[in-house]
């Protein structure tokens, strides 16, 4: 089971790199565009801003999932410090088993969410485009980190993470 969790979460994370690098590189393109239209062409691209920010939240969301796998974010960690170091694989469970709690309930929540009769008819502003392709990105992110988290209990259990908490390739990570 740990090889296929661990399959499935190398997978996924070669998806939100991809997913990333495709969405900031589009991201730069609109922005530096939008900036020579407004200011030289004196000729604003109305839709700019809106696919500005719903590149940006997708970015987020999937890039947050990604940075869970590697443990990237900031945190606290003089507790964990604190503690014996056989003692810390069990802390560590524990935050996964909290974190995996979580995620499950905003997954839940952002499904609901989604599947409002409201939701499904909004549609946005400049573009038209319906809310719930934008708004998708909280479903879809929580799912990728939930992955990712489940991968990291399951691997701590079996005594081998090893397999999975790997740096990334040039950043800082487990």
């Amino acid at each position: 089971m740990t090889g296929v969790l661990v399959k499935i979460s190398s997978v996924l994370t070669k998806i939100e790199e991809y997913i990333m690098a495709i969405l900031m590189g589009a991201l730069t393109i609109i922005m530096i565009t939008a900036v020579i239209y407004r200011y030289f062409l004196k000729d604003p691209i109305t839709w700019a801003g809106e696919v500005s920010i719903f590149l940006l939240i997708w970015t987020s969301f999937i890039g947050g999932s990604w940075g869970l796998k590697y443990g990237t974010q900031a945190s606290v960690t003089f507790l964990v410090d604190a503690v014996a170091d056989d003692k810390k694989r069990w802390i560590r469970m524990a935050q996964d088993i909290i974190m995996l709690l979580f995620l499950g309930i905003l997954i839940a929540y952002s499904v609901k969410w989604m599947m409002l009769p409201s939701m499904l008819i909004q549609k946005s502003s400049a573009l038209q485009l319906p809310m719930w392709i934008p708004y998708s990105a909280v479903p879809v992110g929580l799912l990728f980190a939930f992955v990712h988290i489940l991968t990291h209990l399951v691997t701590r259990i079996m005594k081998k993470e090893e397999l999975f908490l790997k740096k990334p390739k040039g950043g800082e990570g487990k």
